[in-house]
Formats: structure tokens, C-alpha cells, sequence
């Protein structure tokens, strides 16, 4: 199952981000390990319903290199935009294929479980990593603060008018010294200048600049339009690990799980209903970037982002898109109700359009990815 909104687009993130091994890796441990998960969760169901997998692939274009397990391929592919799983004889995504292993001939649920493999494959290992990251978080005693970092500014506040951007560190504003002073020194500072320049002495990709930003004047108090800062801690002390631990750990996962998929879900709401600014979405250069910082920052911190982008995945795929996992799934639930099956040329005409609609969404997620590097 080709998966084309996964993977970045190397070329451009090495314009766009300063070389670091430790960054660079976090990128391909994130993306790889997603796009490698997901194809998993596709592959087992397959061997659940017996039917023999041609080709397991990372990456898509020619073979790089790979080996040879049971019947399968298991390759990585030049282009690192996705990875697909490709049953013996069969593609789900041209109905017109020969089916050999009577893919199309299996009951409702289990071709079900083979579409939804990889929503449930993300989903679980979303679970997973927030349940290691609540266990570990559970055992520490002391943290010790790096550095204060900026949340994306509300889109069309002065804060984001003014150039600040997500991720700059905060040094200084006005007179306040970071990372000791707090945010809600900060909030009352800002507040207590309505219309006048607030220095914001920042760093961004290594280099120090002062942005004067003039906070709106509301109610007779000064609004700029930001978030709570970031607070980026690391373990100063940290005890053994005890049942206790990886009991809150289960449940913190869980729980960061559900609140995770509904926030996620509300978010796709409101892209689609118009309600999102167009500077609120991100594509997969703007993914590979938040993965190169949060490596940076250290391996916790990308744990959490990678829970976080492995529940977007999910939830991106299960939409009735045709093409994407939800798409397959809404045809297939379709027929059931209808007790008939499409036209093998009517779903060759609805996945194609499907296709081209998101070849078209990427093209312009990508273009838009392009301009906010420029900026």
C-alpha cells in the first residue's frame, strides 16, 4: 500500500536545516520507524489472511538493497517518500489485477483488518511509545531546565507579525531573563506595555537577534498573540524503575493515547470546515524539521513527537479518501451494504481521482512547506 504523505524530501532538508548527526538520525529513526510500522501492520494482516506478500518496501522507485524472507522482498527503495506492501499477484489499488490468492474472494472483516492494518499498526505504536515515556517520566525525581523555548504564534497576532516562529529560543524579554523568569512574569509584562516595543531577544539556528515587538493594546492590556512558552527540561535525578512506574505509564499512555486521537481529530475538523489557518498546517518538510529539533533536544522529547506524528498518520489514512487505507475501507463497507459489488471500471475511476487529489494536496502542503523555510 503506497503511503505517498509520509517521508521528507531529502534535498530539501538539507538546504533548509544545519547538519547534526544526532538531528539528522532522530529523522530517520522517526519517519523510517513510522513508515516501516505502518507497512507492518499491513504485512501481518495479509499473513493473517494467508495470502503470500511479493514485496515489503521502504522507499519507493528502484531496489537499493534488501534480502529475501520466506516469499517476501523486504527492500529499501531510492526514494524515501513511503513504503507500500505488494500482495503475491495482487494490488488492492488496481481492481483490474489478477487475484491468484483470492484477496477479493475473503470475508468482509478480514479485508477490513488488511486496510486497516496500518491505522492499528500507528495506533498501537503510539500507545506503546507514550506508555515507555510516561513510565520514564514517572521515575524522575529533579528536572533541569535547557532552554525556553517559542510555541507557533497565533496566526495574524502581533507576535506573529512581528517574525517570531515556533521553536526560537528565548533569551530575554525586556527585562526578563530566561530560563528563570516564567510565563506568568511574562503574561503580566507583556500586558503592562499595550503598544509599546517589547524587545524579544531570541535564538534561532544558532544565531542571536532581537525582534521589537509591539504588543496589541486590548482592553488597556497588551496582547501579542502567543502561546505558553516551551519549557525544555531533561532528568537531573532519576531512581529505578519500580511496577508502580509501569503501571502509571500504562495509564498515562492510554489516556495520552484517546486525548491525543480526539485533538488530532478536532483538528482535521477544522481544516476541513475552513476554520485552520493555512500557516497551521505543516507537510513532510515541516515534519523532517520538528523531528531534527526534537532529536536535538534529546531522545525524549522525540519519543513524544513521534507518538504524536504516529497518531496523525492513523488518522490521516482512516479518512474516507480514496487511495488511503479509510478510502479502501468506505468502498469496501459500501458494497457490504449495498450486497454488490462496484464495477471494476467505476473503482478504477474512483481511486484514480483519489489519487490525483492527493498528489494535488501534496504538491501544494509541499509548495507551502517551501515558503515557510524562505520566511
Amino acid at each position: 500500500m503506497k503511503r505517498l504523505l509520509y517521508f521528507v524530501p531529502t534535498a530539501v532538508l538539507a538546504v533548509a536545516l544545519p547538519f547534526s548527526i544526532q538531528g539528522s538520525m532522530g529523522i530517520i529513526v522517526c519517519l523510517g520507524g513510522l513508515i516501516f510500522f505502518h507497512e507492518l501492520g499491513h504485512f501481518l494482516a495479509a499473513k493473517r489472511m494467508r495470502i503470500p506478500v511479493e514485496v515489503f518496501s521502504i522507499g519507493f522507485g528502484p531496489r537499493l538493497c534488501g534480502f529475501k524472507w520466506k516469499e517476501t522482498d523486504v527492500r529499501l527503495a531510492l526514494l524515501p517518500l513511503g513504503g507500500y506492501v505488494k500482495l503475491s499477484g495482487y494490488n488492492p489499488e488496481d481492481p483490474d489485477a489478477a487475484d491468484p490468492h483470492g484477496f477479493l474472494k475473503q470475508p468482509y472483516g478480514k479485508r477490513m483488518l488488511f486496510y486497516s492494518g496500518g491505522v492499528l499498526a500507528n495506533m498501537l505504536m503510539a500507545f506503546l511509545l507514550l506508555w515507555g515515556y510516561y513510565t520514564d517520566e514517572a521515575r524522575v525525581v529533579s528536572w533541569d531546565t535547557q532552554s525556553i523555548q517559542s510555541s507557533a504564534p497565533l496566526p495574524g497576532g502581533r507576535a506573529d507579525k512581528g517574525g517570531l516562529k515556533a521553536g526560537d529560543e528565548i533569551i530575554q524579554v525586556g527585562d526578563l531573563k530566561y530560563p528563570d523568569a516564567t510565563w506568568e512574569q511574562t503574561v503580566a509584562y507583556i500586558q503592562s506595555k499595550p503598544e509599546i516595543p517589547v524587545p524579544f531577544k531570541i535564538r534561532r539556528k544558532g544565531t542571536e537577534m532581537t525582534l521589537d515587538l509591539v504588543p496589541e493594546n486590548v482592553g488597556g492590556k497588551g496582547k501579542l498573540g502567543l502561546p505558553p512558552f516551551e519549557r525544555l527540561e531533561v532528568p537531573k535525578d532519576m531512581r529505578s524503575v519500580t511496577l508502580a512506574d509501569i503501571s502509571t505509564g500504562f495509564t498515562n499512555g492510554m489516556k495520552g493515547t484517546v486525548f491525543g486521537t480526539i485533538n488530532i481529530c478536532y483538528g482535521f475538523w477544522r481544516l476541513v470546515s475552513f476554520q485552520a489557518d493555512y500557516r497551521e498546517v505543516g507537510g513532510p518538510a515541516t515534519i523532517g524539521a520538528m523531528a531534527y529539533r526534537e532529536a536535538k533536544a534529546g531522545w525524549r522529547h522525540l519519543v513524544a513527537f513521534m507518538a504524536f506524528l504516529s497518531i496523525n498518520l492513523a488518522v490521516l489514512n482512516a479518512l474516507p479518501i480514496p487511495f488511503l487505507d479509510g478510502g479502501h475501507m468506505m468502498i469496501l463497507t459500501f458494497e457490504k451494504l449495498r450486497r454488490r459489488d462496484l464495477t471494476i471500471q467505476l473503482k478504477e475511476k474512483i481511486i484514480t481521482g483519489g489519487f490525483f487529489f492527493l498528489v494535488t494536496l501534496m504538491a501544494l502542503v509541499f509548495a507551502l512547506d517551501l515558503w515557510r523555510f524562505r520566511q
